[in-house]
């Protein structure tokens, strides 16, 4: 299936007349005729009946020409993506992260590393949950992680990058909004939404306030919908610090237990290239320079 047979089928299906769409493909309407005919032929259906009222697309062909479309568009971005790349840059790196604000200062660790590296591309890709499949299929470069979820990937390097704690996400108007810090006896009474995903050490604190019985609890599918029920007070949430957006929407407060969250940065062992070591450096110097950043 080449793209020449794809435009004509897309042109037809839009005009539904072949000299028509020869016309608006600036081809001949037997190379166009021809072209359709390879097609059909290739995917072993007919996409368009041919009467004597002119043409029709078949049930079948209406469904493939509603993914032809898509897959047309998604290869003409790829296509400029390339182009741009091929005009701009001679390489590029790529960095998987579950949300943008998981690697607080990925934008400013940019900006410093183009200031030297201008000819480098960092690409960042957001994965909420395919993050650790794409990197071992090497669809990516360097993957952010929590350092438990790394003990058993083989073949990598693991930079620690920043420890990150847990903290009480709470509506600004709600009165744990004004403490310092929040102990298990603050949450006495309260709801607290579980679930959506939580690493084991997250889990671990909430499971030790649920089991005391003082605390109403309810499950929350992902992050997003736990902060749109904290935004609509039905109730409050523990979350790991890199997960804050520092947008100042919602109060997040430091919650008084042991357990926090490792968090670093793979790249593959075989990856030798000066620019990845590179942009792991400025990354780290950022995060050791932000010692008073909350994380």
């Amino acid at each position: 299936m080449t793209t020449k047979q794809i435009d004509c089928c897309i042109e037809l299906a839009r005009t539904l007349n072949f000299s028509r769409a020869a016309e608006n493909r600036f081809v001949s309407q037997p190379t166009l005729t021809y072209q359709i005919k390879l097609l059909e032929e290739e995917v072993g259906f007919t996409i368009f009946e041919r009467g004597g009222k002119g043409v029709a697309l078949t049930p079948a062909g209406a469904q493939f020409v509603s993914f032809l479309a898509g897959m047309r568009e998604d290869l003409k971005r790829a296509i400029e993506q390339g182009q741009n790349f091929s005009v701009t840059y001679r390489d590029s790196i790529s960095i998987s992260l579950m949300v943008r604000q998981a690697v607080y200062f990925l934008p400013e660790a940019i900006r410093l590393f183009s200031e030297t590296n201008s000819d480098v591309q960092i690409a960042p890709v957001f994965q909420y949950e395919n993050g650790v499949g794409s990197f071992l299929r090497n669809e990516v470069d360097i993957l952010f992680a929590l350092k438990e979820q790394t003990k058993h990937i083989p073949g990598i390097v693991v930079h620690e990058l920043f420890e990150s704690r847990i903290y009480l996400i709470a509506d600004r108007t709600d009165p744990l909004a004004g403490k310092n810090i929040i102990r298990e006896e603050d949450l006495y009474g309260r709801s607290l939404m579980v679930g959506g995903g939580s690493p084991p050490a997250l889990r671990a604190v909430q499971n030790r306030l649920i089991d005391t019985g003082k605390i109403r609890y309810f499950n929350s599918p992902d992050h997003d919908t736990t902060l749109t029920n904290v935004a609509a007070g039905r109730g409050v949430c523990l979350a790991p610090g890199f997960l804050n957006d520092h947008s100042g929407q919602f109060a997040w407060i430091p919650f008084d237990c042991k357990e926090s969250f490792s968090c670093v940065l793979c790249t593959h062992k075989a990856d030798k290239r000066p620019s990845v070591s590179a942009f792991i450096a400025v990354l780290n110097d950022l995060y050791r320079e932000a010692v008073a950043f909350p994380l």
